[in-house]
């Protein structure tokens, strides 16, 4: 999730084309809402009409809430590119416009977090980070992200072992990773992490690209029965960097072709259903 330090004009122009179209649909759905309780109002009593037309008229109606209006001024003036390209981008960004407000699960913390807590506005997103001190530098930066340290046991040399270990059976079963037996389980995250439904998932992050970095593997493997755990429903599920051996195999292993919506450039997009209605449910298709 950290950048890598550019200039990337293609980028901006995306940041900013999303930004002013929720800007423009945040407004227009104000004024539907104020026409919609200005009709309701013809019908209801003098005082309660005049109450809501009050309300209405008021300049909070159509103000531009400040977390939006930081981000755009941030993106505006920063000359710092994500590690995630425009086209990478989208295919997240057209989810969240469908679901947001919504429940929003990211590993990684860096300068494009602002962006995802923004394109959510109105939902909870959370970040998860392996590096405090890097934490405690975007808290100063942006205090209004919520985001938590994470200590990751795994190594990236241990990656064969891992996948190895993950096809065991206390690994396919459907399980709270908390509570899980699988080697590969996440455990020791704050406990509302496991309870929160996550309609999203992002995964990119830990650091994966050294032999002694933690890797993705666990995370991916977290990711995957977090959304086959959730009591019903699908969890959106995304990978980047794919491009790298250990992303690409246990995304597939573990996240399953049979389940994978489409891959851009390094991410990509997995739509995982809940399996705990029906734990007879293959753990891939």
């Amino acid at each position: 999730m950290r950048p890598k330090t550019q200039s990337s004009l293609s980028l901006k122009l995306l940041l900013m084309c999303v930004f002013i179209a929720f800007l423009l649909l945040f407004v227009l759905r104000s004024r539907l809402t104020s026409s919609s309780e200005t009709t309701t109002s013809l019908t209801s009593s003098s005082s309660s009409r005049d109450k809501k037309t009050r309300t209405c008229s008021s300049p909070q109606c159509n103000k531009i809430p400040s977390s939006i209006a930081k981000s755009l001024i941030h993106y505006t003036t920063s000359t710092i590119t994500p590690q995630q390209t425009l086209k990478e981008i989208s295919v997240t960004s057209k989810i969240l416009d469908k679901k947001s407000p919504c429940n929003f699960l990211v590993f990684g913390l860096g300068h494009d977090s602002l962006m995802w807590h923004t394109l959510n506005f109105g939902g909870r997103t959370i970040f998860l980070e392996e590096d405090e001190t890097w934490i405690e530098q975007i808290k100063k930066r942006f205090p209004m992200l919520e985001s938590y340290h994470v200590t990751y046991d795994s190594k990236v040399n241990e990656a064969n072992v891992l996948i190895e270990a993950g096809k065991g059976p206390e690994c396919t079963a459907i399980a709270d990773p908390r509570y899980s037996m699988c080697q590969l389980a996440l455990k020791g995250l704050p406990n509302e992490i496991y309870d929160i439904k996550w309609d999203l998932i992002m995964v990119d992050a830990p650091t994966g690209y050294y032999e002694d970095a933690p890797g993705r593997m666990t995370a991916i493997y977290t990711a995957g029965m977090m959304a086959r755990n959730k009591e019903n429903g699908e969890t959106h599920v995304f990978v980047h960097d794919v491009n790298r051996n250990i992303e690409d195999k246990f995304s597939r292993e573990f996240l399953c072709d049979g389940y994978m919506k489409k891959q851009v450039g390094r991410l990509r997009h997995f739509t995982i259903p809940s399996h705990k209605s029906n734990l007879d449910m293959p753990f891939c298709p």
